[in-house]
C-alpha cells in the first residue's frame, strides 16, 4: 500500500465526516444504482415519493481520488465532473498526487473507467438516471504528457462506448467526455488523431486561438496567477470585467471555463469568490470540499 501521507489523511477523515453529514442516504442510493436496483428498494409501501435531486452542474470534484471513496463520494455528492491525476509507471496509468502515494492497485481503470461503464450499464446510458447531460472526466497528466496519452488512449479505446469520440471532424457525444490536462506535451499527439476518444483542457493563451471547441472544449486556468481578489471586500470592477469577458469570449466559441487555486476553505470569502464565479457563468467550481459546494449550489438553486 501506498504510505498514508498527512494530506490523505485529513481528506479522508474531512470527506467522510461530510458525507455522513451531508448525505447519508445518497450512498446507498448509488449502491443500488450500480447493482442495477430500483433506488426506491427498500422504501416502506406507502412512502411518500421525493422528486430526485438534480445533478449539480457547476460541481467539480478537484483531487478526487483523495476522498475515501473515490468517484462515489463525488457521485453521492451530485457532481458532474471529476478530475484525476495519473502517473504511467509500468505500463500501468496509476492515480495519485505525488509520487510517494503510487500504489499499483490505485489504476484508473479500477478507481474510474471500470465503476463509470457499470453505472451507465446501471442507468441505461446516463451517469444518473434520467439525467441526459455528460458527466466529465479531467484526466491531469503527471508524466510525461506524450507517452502518457498514449497509454491513456488506448486504455480508452476499450471503453469506446462510455467516451465522447471526436472521429473526421466531427463530435458524438456519450456519458461521459474525457478531457487531457497537465502535461502539455499531449496537445501534439491529441490533435494529429483523426479520431480521439478524450479532448483538451486549454488555458487562457487558447482563448480566441484557432483551436475549436471541438479540440479544446475546456478553458481552464490558475486563479491566483489571473486575479488579486480572494474574498475579502467587493471584487475590483476591472477584475469583474476581466472575469467576464473570459466566459464570454469562451462561450461564443461553445467552450466552458474553469479556474482552479480559487480560496477552498470554508468562510465567507470562499462563498463571495465562488458567488461571482456564478454571476459571470463560470461552468465549473473547483474543489476538495465537496459537502461544502453541494451545500452552497443547492443553496442558491443550482
Amino acid at each position: 500500500m501506498a504510505p498514508f501521507t498527512r494530506r490523505r489523511a485529513l481528506s479522508t477523515l474531512g470527506a467522510a465526516f461530510a458525507t455522513a453529514v451531508a448525505a447519508p442516504g445518497l450512498a446507498h442510493a448509488t449502491d443500488q444504482a450500480l447493482a442495477g436496483q430500483p433506488l426506491s428498494a427498500g422504501r416502506p409501501q406507502g412512502a411518500a415519493r421525493h422528486p430526485r435531486p438534480r445533478p449539480l452542474a457547476q460541481a467539480h470534484a478537484h483531487n478526487d481520488y483523495e476522498h475515501p471513496r473515490p468517484l462515489l463520494d463525488a457521485l453521492d455528492h451530485r457532481f458532474t465532473s471529476v478530475e484525476a491525476d495519473i502517473f504511467l509507471v509500468g505500463g500501468k496509468l496509476l492515480v495519485a498526487h505525488d509520487p510517494e502515494d503510487l500504489d499499483p492497485n490505485r489504476t484508473l481503470e479500477s478507481l474510474y473507467l471500470d465503476p463509470l461503464a457499470a453505472r451507465v450499464r446501471a442507468n441505461h446510458g446516463s451517469v444518473y438516471r434520467r439525467w441526459q447531460g455528460q458527466f466529465q472526466l479531467l484526466i491531469d497528466l503527471k508524466t510525461e504528457g506524450a507517452s502518457t496519452y498514449r497509454e491513456l488512449d488506448l486504455r480508452l479505446r476499450r471503453y469506446r462506448h462510455l467516451f465522447t469520440t471526436y472521429a473526421h471532424g466531427k463530435v458524438r457525444r456519450s456519458a461521459v467526455t474525457a478531457v487531457v490536462s497537465g502535461d502539455r506535451a499531449a496537445r501534439a499527439p491529441m490533435e494529429a488523431q483523426r479520431v480521439r476518444r478524450a479532448f483538451y483542457d486549454g488555458r487562457l493563451a487558447d482563448l480566441g486561438t484557432a483551436a475549436p471547441a471541438s479540440f479544446i472544449p475546456l478553458i481552464s486556468d490558475n486563479w491566483s496567477l489571473n486575479f488579486t481578489w480572494r474574498g475579502l471586500g467587493p471584487i475590483p470592477p476591472a477584475e469583474r470585467e476581466k472575469l467576464r469577458g473570459i466566459v464570454s469570449a469562451a462561450h461564443k466559441r461553445g467552450q466552458r471555463v474553469r479556474f482552479w487555486a480559487t480560496p477552498d476553505l470554508p468562510g465567507p470569502e470562499r462563498d463571495a469568490v465562488w458567488g461571482e464565479l456564478l454571476a459571470a457563468g463560470v461552468d465549473h467550481l473547483n474543489t476538495d470540499d465537496l459537502a461544502g459546494l453541494q451545500a452552497f449550489l443547492d443553496a442558491r438553486g443550482r
